[in-house]
């Protein structure tokens, strides 16, 4: 209470102390139910109304506790969308540019132990697995472009760097291998004219062309000069002509690709943040089917959108993958960091042939005919019409009869062949990633072509190869951490923390109420009791007064 409001209470106190000791003048009633003493009972209300006023500050706290708990998480959430959302100049644009990682690819190679026997007796083909040869890679975006509709647009740089230090020999290691620009030949011309397919036995006999090849590691992913390519250049139509005259499997990768890339930025819509929005100004490939399997709806693999769930599909596109790549929750991870993560992998059915799961059908373009073997996924109208075949590494997810027809592939292993990556749920971010696959070549039996005679339908194992990286920086992970950690404990100690302070004030309040109220009614009564008391006596000092004196 105020000084002044104590005053008048004591004022009040005092009116009352005079009127019961001379009860007995009409003017005392009349004070009593007077103007000043209106007041003072409007004073006692004014006292309590201070204790109403707090359990309505004690009932918003309560509230604005129970709005935290409901609303606090979309709050965080608008706060992480504008954070990852890709604006030119922010720390995270930055670090989409210019990852601050150093990712490696690890080569393993089957080389190809009995070529001559398997050609000429006819024996299984023995592969012995060599590897790992590792490089690391620098990855940058360059030439970035701030488009209009919310998107932008780049080229991305790779560069990579032999390390001979974490690999089993130098790039001069020799292996052999397949011909594959022969047998890529020798297996399209199986179903044109004869006379064409005996031309061509004729061309490999002049050029001295052989099913295998013995070249260097170096050579196999980065070029070498084929005569048969060579042959090409000069005899092929300009318009149907390849645009490398050597073979590499890697070949051209070094350096800044042509390819133009434009993705969603998330500013305008946080869902679409970093999905591909076309490719080479192509919104969907041309290759197969369906709308469904030619959309390029999917992420370069470095982000995705955020607020991720167990039930996500998260899709991946890669120009040399020739389809996008869905990728399935399978459990919770913690990374070496502490930052916890959430790991998807391609489900079984993804290069599941169509009598398994009826919806890879789309991946026919000549129909069930043209369908890749369970396990394998055919890439051939992205590689210039060569048989290449997807798997994953030792055929894993494949059937059996395709390892077995080789010797000297192990069983696969899940921990050493899978392919997963791992992400941040709450900003999408990539944590960790393991992307393996294997390249096989789908080899067809021409009796013609005296070269191949011997070389039997089969699916030739390459090389199998994982991509990725092991853990990010520390600048990256802290604010991992702080976003995946800290806004709930703000949310829980502003929960607690409001609502027990409204509840603290709530009972207070309330007591101080009953109590007053049970002052008030004290001093109601006592008033009632002293009217009382002195309207009788006013009554008897009359009837006293109206008695006749007596003589």
């Amino acid at each position: 209470m105020q000084l002044d409001d104590i005053l008048h209470i004591n004022n009040c106190k005092a009116d009352r102390s005079s009127l019961s000791t001379t009860p007995n003048t009409k003017t005392d009633l009349v004070n009593m139910n007077g103007p000043k003493h209106k007041f003072c009972t409007k004073l006692s209300s004014t006292y309590l109304r201070k204790w109403w006023i707090t359990i309505v500050v004690a009932a918003a706290l309560i509230i604005g506790g129970i709005v935290v708990a409901c609303e606090f998480t979309v709050l965080i959430d608008a706060v992480v969308d504008r954070m990852v959302a890709l604006r030119p100049g922010a720390k995270t644009f930055g670090w989409w540019a210019k990852p601050p990682v150093e990712p490696r690819i690890s080569l393993y190679i089957y080389n190809v132990t009995n070529a001559d026997d398997f050609l000429s007796n006819g024996s299984k083909a023995i592969v012995d697995e060599v590897g790992p040869y590792v490089y690391s890679e620098t990855w940058e975006k360059v030439n970035i472009v701030e488009n209009d509709n919310g998107t932008l647009s780049y080229n991305l740089r790779k560069i990579y760097s032999f390390r001979e230090d974490l690999s089993v020999g130098p790039e001069d290691d020799v292996v052999i291998v397949p011909n594959i620009p022969m047998l890529s030949a020798t297996s399209q011309s199986k179903h044109a004219a004869r006379f064409l397919r005996l031309a061509m036995a004729s061309i490999m006999d002049i050029l001295k062309i052989k099913p295998f090849v013995q070249v260097s590691v170096g050579q196999l992913l980065w070029g070498y000069e084929d005569p048969l390519l060579k042959l090409a250049k000069d005899v092929v139509p300009k318009e149907q002509k390849l645009p490398y005259e050597e073979f590499g499997l890697l070949y051209g990768k070094n350096g800044t690709s042509s390819d133009r890339v434009t993705v969603n930025t998330g500013v305008d819509d946080i869902r679409r943040y970093g999905i591909i929005d076309n490719f080479n100004g192509r919104t969907h490939l041309p290759h197969w089917t369906t709308d469904a399997c030619n959309t390029l709806a999917g992420t370069d693999g470095s982000i995705f959108p955020p607020h991720i769930d167990h039930d996500r599909i998260l899709h991946v596109y890669d120009k040399d993958l020739c389809r996008l790549l869905p990728l399935v929750f399978e459990k919770e991870v913690m990374t070496s960091n502490e930052v916890p993560g959430y790991r998807f992998t391609p489900p079984e059915w993804v290069f599941a042939d169509v009598d398994s799961h009826p919806d890879n059908m789309c991946f026919c373009p000549a129909g069930k005919p043209s369908c890749s073997p369970n396990g394998l996924f055919n890439v051939s109208l992205c590689q210039y019409d060569s048989p290449i075949m997807l798997s994953f590494p030792h055929f894993y997810l494949a059937d059996e009869s395709l390892r077995t027809q080789v010797e000297g592939i192990s069983p696969p292993v899940k921990e050493k062949h899978q392919f997963f990556f791992d992400v941040q749920p709450k900003m999408g971010t990539t944590l960790r990633v393991r992307a393996r696959i294997q390249i096989n070549l789908a080899v067809s039996q021409v009796f013609d072509i005296k070269q191949v005679a011997n070389f039997p339908d089969i699916i030739f194992p390459i090389l199998w190869f994982e991509e990725g990286i092991d853990n990010l920086p520390d600048e990256v992970t802290d604010l991992m951490r702080f976003a995946e950690q800290v806004p709930p404990k703000i949310r829980v100690a502003l929960i607690v923390g409001l609502c027990t302070l409204g509840v603290i004030l709530l009972l207070l309040s309330t007591f101080c109420l009953i109590r007053n109220s049970h002052r008030q009614s004290t001093l109601h009564l006592e008033g009632s009791n002293y009217l009382a008391t002195a309207q009788v006596d006013m009554n008897k000092k009359q009837n006293k007064d109206n008695q006749p004196a007596r003589y």
